[in-house]
């Protein structure tokens, strides 16, 4: 039994593709009579003709890549694309390292480690960019009789 006619109005009426038209097996002659718009929207009502549900994409498998990569799994030299410097511009580094540089200056500073002075004079190199870390820094005052009580 042909029923272009009828699913292509259903399809228009219910305002969905051809595919997702459903019409009942078993009133598939009462189907084949209706002919006009009207017709086929009896039987919409009468729910011998329905749509079917939208199919959608599954997000299973992306959240539990997310939940992996958040355990810090999949991030190995074969997942990343960007460059070294994409993926933490030069920027964010020096921001990381200057803020815990000036950090340790000031618990130096409070623990009387140091004195103003010396503060001063390694927040001014450390702004230059002289220490790469914290240790360098402390290895520098050590080394240059800075740090009070080891000289």
């Amino acid at each position: 039994m042909n029923l272009t006619t009828q699913k292509r109005l259903a399809a228009s009426i219910l305002k969905v593709g051809l595919n997702r038209v459903w019409i009942d097996p078993e009133r598939i002659e009462e189907v084949s009579m209706a002919i006009t718009r009207e017709g086929v929207k009896q039987l919409i009502n009468d729910g011998a003709i329905k749509a079917k549900p939208q199919k959608g994409i599954s997000s299973y498998r992306s959240k539990k890549i997310a939940e992996q990569k958040q355990k810090g799994k999949r991030k190995g030299a074969g997942s990343r694309k960007g460059a070294k410097k994409a993926r933490t511009p030069k920027k964010k580094q020096w921001m990381t390292t200057i803020r815990a540089l000036r950090k340790d200056l000031k618990e130096m500073r409070e623990e009387e480690i140091i004195d103003a002075t010396t503060y001063r004079k390694l927040y001014k190199m450390a702004k230059g960019g002289a220490f790469r870390s914290k240790s360098y820094m402390r290895n520098y005052a050590r080394d240059h009789d800075l740090i009070k009580g080891e000289e």
